[in-house]
């Protein structure tokens, strides 16, 4: 069985501690009261190991100290100074483990909690990077606290720009300067306004954003209760498309496996 040292140091530290005072007592020189070196031993030990270990070193302790105040008296017995001096001591010492326990405990327990939500928050990111919805999650401050793969591949964003967190207006401009949108130029900085605005103020009516490529993505924003916004990419090409023109079929057919656009919109990407 593996001895846990983490139990036993608080009562072995205590135990070192009451025999040298004794040892330089006897023979070398007089030694003061140790009891406030003790209660910072049982603190440490509370934080080490638990309540439990804490209180065994206070139970030493006090011993301890009762054998140290006997040794200084020229008469046998105790007086009602010393049965204070030990009582105050044995309170101090039993508060100081338990506090100092369960702060230990407290400290655990919310440790635990984080890493069991961190390894949800790893799952569900892993999950959201499968599907093909695009997925921005914004703070209160519309700076991009996630970017799922597949919005990152609709706009050409590499993993640095994602995961350096960018505000809302950094990733519209992206879009501007890689040719995303399917849009004529005068008319791009009025449709970033119009986004940027309907973001800010929580707007949930969604719509259809046409790519450069050809795709179509329904644009959709919530509003979450911390003040952030989760926005929603949903292709659509599909449902949209069966609409058009069939005399223009083999044009969006072009447009969606890249085509002239497409590749414009690479190359101004990798620039």
């Amino acid at each position: 069985m593996q001895l846990d040292w983490r139990a036993i140091s608080g009562p072995v530290l205590t135990t070192a501690t009451a025999l040298a005072a004794f040892v330089i007592d006897r023979h070398f020189v007089t030694v003061p009261n140790p009891a406030p070196l003790f209660v910072c031993i049982v603190a440490l030990a509370g934080c080490i190991s638990g309540i439990v270990s804490g209180l065994a070193s206070a139970a030493i302790a006090v011993v301890s100290s009762a054998a140290f105040f006997l040794n200084h008296r020229a008469v046998p017995g105790y007086d009602l100074s010393d049965i204070s001096r030990m009582v105050l001591l044995a309170v101090t010492a039993s508060g100081t483990a338990v506090v100092t326990g369960l702060l230990r405990q407290k400290w655990i327990d919310a440790f635990a909690w984080e890493q069991k939500h961190y390894a949800t928050a790893m799952r569900l990111s892993a999950a959201l990077d499968q599907v093909d919805i695009g997925i921005v999650l914004l703070d209160a401050d519309t700076r991009a606290e996630f970017i799922n793969r597949a919005f990152r591949d609709y706009f050409a964003l590499s993993d640095e720009q994602a995961d350096a967190k960018p505000p809302f207006i950094a990733l519209m401009y992206h879009g501007r300067d890689t040719g995303a949108w399917q849009l004529p130029e005068d008319e791009l900085s009025t449709f970033i306004a119009r986004r940027t605005e309907a973001m800010r103020v929580g707007d949930s009516t969604p719509i259809n954003i046409n790519l450069a490529d050809g795709q179509v993505l329904r644009f959709s924003c919530t509003a979450l209760p911390d003040g952030g916004r989760m926005l929603s990419y949903t292709p659509v090409t599909d449902l949209v498309r069966h609409t058009d023109d069939p005399a223009h079929a083999d044009h969006y057919r072009a447009q969606r496996g890249g085509g002239l656009l497409g590749f414009a919109r690479q190359m101004r990407a990798a620039e």
